[in-house]
């Protein structure tokens, strides 16, 4: 995502020519120092263990995953099931053409108070990986600790995003990496959805056999984002892609310090309440998108019941169309005869 060689033709409006020479030649330095420090991936679903902090909203329970397997391709799978057999789970991540792993998921399914609480994460990282497996340990973590996350999801989400944002920021200020991340991620409460985006990493739903977006990827050519970039005195310009400043290819991210004034990590979340009409949910990084449109990700993935089989076709398809990015995939399906029993029995 990162374009080295157009470093130097990065436009930001500092005053005169020399301060954009020597602001080039540092993010130049500090974004090879970034690269140079990538760590490995690490591939675990890692469930929230809750010892009753008083900071939590509500009592948890955690329902742990059914399995999970690295295969000898190199493929990481798993899947799991709601303790209510509402909706059971499928994932599948593989490095693919890149020397490296960046990309990170995760994967909570909780009860507060009573009430079922599903989240999904993709979280691919650029720059190295260190934002993105930043974002699998606090993210959701930081969302359920909120006070108001039962009461106004959706408000608790932006905050929460903008806030663990600045916490990495934070926690990076003595390093030389420059790491940064998309997120786009999924959180149920009973049967209220809200996907919240930032990056180029894609949320899409299959309702009746139709593939919806509730996502629009930030990609610097985009009406609105080439404005609020251009509007805060940076640039966007063509170097093989549309990137910001010559550099980054998407307007919104988490990191990516040098870019912040630019490159902001406010979502935009759209809601969706599930009802019958609504097959499954499917999270993934571009390396799925860029090679997989949408209505062929939908039709794919229902060719398969169980979602671990649909996530893993997906990331083979991506890899065998010739994606080369890491490919990371979820599956969220609905069991809507398993909520109607469950209410029954309320």
């Amino acid at each position: 995502m990162l374009c080295n060689a157009s470093l130097r033709s990065i436009g930001v409006r500092v005053g005169n020519i020399g301060q954009i020479r020597d602001f080039g030649r540092n993010l130049n330095l500090q974004l090879r120092n970034s690269l140079s420090l990538s760590r490995d991936f690490r591939s675990t679903l890692r469930m929230m263990v809750d010892n009753g902090s008083n900071s939590e909203p509500g009592a948890v329970v955690d329902v742990l995953p059914e399995k999970e397997k690295v295969d000898d391709g190199g493929y990481v799978n798993g899947g799991l099931k709601s303790e209510d057999g509402r909706l059971s789970c499928g994932y599948s991540s593989f490095r693919g053409k890149r020397a490296t792993m960046e990309d990170c998921y995760d994967v909570k399914m909780s009860k507060i108070d009573g009430q079922t609480v599903c989240m999904f994460g993709i979280f691919d990282g650029h720059g190295g990986s260190r934002a993105a497996e930043y974002l699998k340990e606090h993210l959701f973590e930081n969302l359920l600790k909120h006070p108001q996350f039962m009461t106004d999801t959706k408000s608790a989400i932006s905050e929460i995003y903008k806030k663990t944002d600045m916490d990495f920021l934070d926690s990076e200020r003595n390093t030389y990496r420059d790491d940064g991340s998309t997120a786009s991620t999924a959180v149920l409460v009973g049967n209220q959805l809200y996907v919240a985006n930032v990056g180029d990493s894609r949320a899409v739903i299959s309702k009746e056999g139709l593939a919806i977006p509730l996502s629009d990827d930030h990609k610097p050519n985009r009406t609105d984002e080439r404005k609020r970039i251009e509007s805060a005195g940076g640039v966007v310009m063509w170097a093989g892609t549309w990137r910001v400043g010559g550099v980054l290819a998407m307007s919104r991210a988490f990191g990516n310090r040098l870019l912040k004034q630019f490159v902001v990590a406010e979502p935009e979340i759209q809601e969706q309440k599930i009802d019958s009409e609504f097959e499954f949910l499917l999270l993934a990084s571009d390396g799925l998108w860029d090679v997989v449109p949408n209505e062929d990700a939908v039709s794919l993935a229902s060719t398969e019941e169980d979602p671990e089989a649909a996530a893993r076709k997906l990331t083979e398809t991506a890899f065998s169309r010739g994606s080369a990015d890491n490919i990371t995939c979820i599956v969220v399906r609905f069991h809507h005869d398993k909520a109607e029993t469950h209410s029954a029995q309320d």
